[in-house]
């Protein structure tokens, strides 16, 4: 209407969704992500969850987890024979980047039909699926808590309506990290796509209106170049998505 406007510049954008039910996540679901880490594209999709608190705002600030080992800071308990301890909880290193399609719930469903399951989804929006990739290799592969330290899953900058989106599964998708292209692919580049992915989850848990599905990140994460880069307090990281718009974070 051109009514009810306030400067940008006056105003903070949060995320879209801040306090989900569930965030669910993929993994590997891009060919050209399998291809650069040179495995086998998986026969079913690989499921992984970040928790709520994860969410951060399409703008704020990505928070590098402070340099302190834990296990320093506490004496050294005296254990049984025979019994380990825990490593030390050391502070993750290696901060990755990855923008990712995230589709998010609008409608309540368990056993979805794939026919159906765009239905389901009221819209979408930008992600990027922070990854502390010491911690993701560490005892046994943590993918849970390598993803979902607080603010590692920025989102925004606004859900745009299913109805909106012309084609969700022919859109550019992108990511810069101070200014220098990262990843530059297409959705249409999914292994699974987003009826799959709905279908698929909801055989496993009841789906209900705000939870947000990250349906997995193309190449070009920092892991795999070579050298691998990561990201350092300072960096910018832009994540941009064609038609959905674009998030840009500073690592602090």
């Amino acid at each position: 209407s051109g009514q009810h406007r306030v400067p940008r510049e006056t105003a903070r954008l949060l995320a879209p969704v801040g306090d989900p039910e569930k965030v669910i996540c993929v993994g590997l679901n891009y060919h050209d992500h399998c291809q650069e880490q040179a495995v086998k594209v998986p026969k079913e999709p690989i499921i992984f969850s970040k928790f709520p608190s994860a969410i951060t705002g399409p703008f704020d600030d990505i928070v590098h987890p402070q340099d302190t080992s834990v296990g320093s800071l506490v004496p050294t308990p005296t254990v049984p024979q025979g019994m380990a301890l825990p490593a030390p909880l050391l502070s993750p290193q290696e901060l990755d980047w990855e923008v990712e399609l995230a589709a998010v719930i609008g409608k309540r469903g368990r056993h979805i039909e794939e026919a159906a399951a765009l239905e389901h989804v009221l819209g979408f929006t930008v992600a990027n699926d922070v990854s502390a990739r010491d911690w993701q290799k560490r005892n046994g592969r943590q993918w849970l808590l390598s993803k979902t330290f607080d603010t590692f899953c920025p989102l925004g900058p606004a859900i745009v309506t299913r109805e909106a989106v012309a084609d969700v599964h022919n859109l550019w998708i992108r990511c810069s990290v101070n200014g220098h292209r990262m990843q530059d692919s297409n959705t249409s580049h999914l292994i699974f796509r987003v009826p799959t992915l709905i279908a698929w989850v909801s055989r496993f848990v009841t789906l209900v209106p705000g939870d947000i599905l990250l349906t997995g990140t193309p190449a070009g994460v920092g892991l795999f170049r070579k050298p691998p880069v990561f990201l350092k307090r300072g960096d910018e990281v832009q994540c941009e998505i064609e038609e959905l718009g674009t998030i840009c974070n500073r690592v602090v």
